[in-house]
């Protein structure tokens, strides 16, 4: 591209090497992954998830199983404690109430490390599905993000999310409790096998109450996550347009959207809510009618003589510890119904491949000198639209400059985005010195293409972040180059804090013909030998454009560019203009071989200047 020349106001040029515009995460990788397998359960998928952190989880739920047998032991001491302490006098009461001391101890050790190692495996599961979840969205292609709306990714991301960790973090435990129900089970066996019989008879119809529970929770869950989204959707949407909703006076309209859609909310949580009270009572209490049957069949066998007062004691203190696990069990059941609810919204999402991906043997494209050709292309957006480009073809040689104009929706900005393979060509070929776009990797295409759309978005970060983001490493003299090529540098100084200045959201703090100059900036901070410009220069006024086409024509050279263009100031930067309609090549020449001879050329000039002055 030649030495740097900042008094032309361009920025220093780079060697350019493939993928050089990413950046290395400074985070750790997922440390497993949902099993691509959609056959399986959506528990048995997200076990590899579970399973990439099995130490912490071995840990926690060792310690949670030691420190609930240690508490097993303490009813059982108090039933010999009464027998030999008390009644009999053959031991020592402060011997029992030594050892109850150091069980008890004991156990609250166990559990704090159980719940510190439970609680890092919990946030580090979680940071594993939002990475997962986050990075297959980045893969998307563009077609996906067309049709899906953003309120329902974001609701998927957040809580359809922690509804799985939940499930995937406590579930565990809570079966660690319940399998240390069994052992208790086995103490009271051993006291007495009639009441420990008697004691569990309830059980059953506990089963019975939980599985019934689980039917219809579910798809009653699976509402709640829909409308949850839609909500999100909503608010979503009103916050991005609030300018919009604001200028056509819609804010009442919008909140009676969304009072509609809370209210299909709640009435989805009372139904839960209302599902869980016929359902949880039982589910939790049945065990305490079994605590009644202890205390009526166990008083008949003291009075008898058959069973000591000791027994009585520690079998209704069994039943007391066997009421938490119960209890949980129902929380369980519910935490279940909505997990798998949310698990299946996440898989919905992570099961769907991008349509545009690297294809096996695809390679780098490395250096390259421009030559752009579009071989008879054919496109649609879908399959059931017309199509937006139908036999176009067109050559752009290295370091040519052209001007593509049309009528709205002849197919520009569709020209622009199959460069870059944002989307496929549905025939025909895109090739970039005569290699197809699709066989190379794309993130080598992507660094020699350079995009500047109408409509810029910039982040919420300062202005010097937003232009080097294709080059985070750029020093502060090369962004501040490519501010001046994209006669951005002036507006840039006035602001408060100069190019550490914050935008807001989307960039909306600064007017539309800012945002585009940064984002010309932006594009030639990152140099690319093949440049497009859609429309890049429409929100800015004549004496500004003027100014970034004299500085554009030194950038230009030597550099391929495609140019949608609308403005004749713009166009007069092409070396050659091509005229579309319909999806296709109808005329090219230079701006007065076709003023003379196409009329349509005239026709789409004129009302672009009637809409400009319109505007």
């Amino acid at each position: 591209m030649g030495a740097p020349d900042d008094t032309a106001g361009r920025p220093p040029s780079r060697p350019a090497t493939p993928g050089e515009g990413t950046e290395a995460s400074r985070y750790a990788p997922p440390r497993g992954r949902i099993h691509p397998d959609t056959s399986r359960s959506w528990l048995r998928r997200a076990l590899p998830v579970v399973a990439a952190h099995k130490w912490t989880v071995a840990i926690a739920l060792g310690c949670s199983f030691v420190g609930l047998v240690l508490q097993v032991q303490i009813p059982n001491l108090l039933n010999e404690a009464i027998t030999n302490a008390v009644q009999h006098h053959r031991t020592s009461l402060a011997t029992y109430v030594w050892e109850v001391l150091g069980f008890g101890v004991g156990a609250g050790v166990a559990a704090f490390v159980s719940r510190l190692y439970l609680m890092r495996t919990a946030y580090s599961m979680e940071y594993d599905l939002r990475h997962l979840l986050y990075e297959h969205l980045t893969q998307m292609s563009f077609s996906f993000y067309d049709r899906v709306q953003s309120g329902q990714l974001i609701s998927r991301a957040n809580s359809d999310v922690r509804s799985v960790n939940l499930y995937l973090t406590f579930a565990p435990a809570i079966l660690v409790q319940c399998a240390v129900a069994v052992v208790a089970f086995g103490y009271m066996l051993a006291i007495s096998v009639p009441l420990a019989i008697v004691a569990m008879v309830t059980m059953p119809l506990v089963y019975v109450a939980g599985t019934r529970m689980r039917k219809i929770l579910f798809p009653v869950s699976w509402l709640i996550q829909a409308r949850l989204a839609e909500v999100a959707t909503i608010v979503d949407e009103n916050v991005n347009g609030v300018r919009i909703v604001k200028a056509f006076d819609a804010e009442a309209r919008e909140l009676r959207a969304l009072a509609r859609a809370a209210t299909r909310l709640r009435w989805a949580n009372v139904r839960d809510y209302d599902l869980r009270a016929r359902y949880t009572p039982a589910v939790q209490n049945l065990p305490q009618l079994g605590l009644a049957l202890v205390l009526l069949v166990g008083g008949e066998l003291v009075i008898h003589g058959q069973l000591g007062i000791g027994a009585i004691l520690a079998f209704s203190a069994y039943i007391v510890m066997l009421q938490a696990p119960f209890q949980m069990l129902g929380q369980l059941i519910m935490m279940g119904q909505r997990a798998a609810a949310s698990a299946g919204r996440i898989y919905e999402l992570i099961d769907e491949q991008p349509d545009i991906v690297d294809a096996p043997d695809a390679s780098p494209l490395g250096a390259v000198a421009g030559d752009v050709a579009f071989e008879d292309v054919a496109f649609s957006y879908r399959g059931d639209l017309p199509r937006a480009l139908d036999g176009f073809s067109l050559h752009l040689r290295p370091g040519e400059t052209v001007a593509l104009v049309g009528r709205t929706g002849s197919g520009k900005s569709t020209v622009a985005r199959l460069i870059a393979r944002y989307y496929d060509v549905t025939a025909g070929a895109v090739r970039i010195d005569g290699r197809d776009v699709r066989s190379v990797t794309l993130s080598s295409l992507r660094d020699r293409v350079g995009i500047v759309l109408d409509e810029p978005f910039l982040f919420s970060t300062s202005i010097r972040d937003n232009i080097a983001y294709g080059r985070p490493g750029a020093s502060l003299a090369e962004v501040e180059a490519a501010a001046r090529a994209a006669q951005a540098d002036g507006f840039i100084a006035e602001l408060p804090n100069g190019y550490d200045t914050v935008v807001g959201e989307r960039g909306y703090t600064l007017s539309g013909g800012q945002r585009q100059r940064i984002a010309i900036a932006r594009t030639l901070l990152v140099n690319p030998p093949v440049l497009v410009l859609d429309d890049a220069t429409s929100a800015v006024d004549v004496q500004v454009e003027q100014a970034i086409h004299e500085a554009l024509a030194h950038l230009l050279g030597g550099r391929t560019t495609l140019i949608v263009a609308h403005r004749l100031s713009t166009i007069s930067l092409a070396d050659r203009v091509v005229l579309m309609d319909a999806g296709r090549v109808v005329a090219e020449g230079s701006h007065e071989g076709l003023l003379e001879r196409e009329p349509l050329y005239v026709e789409v000039l004129a009302q672009a200047e009637h809409t400009e002055e319109v505007a």
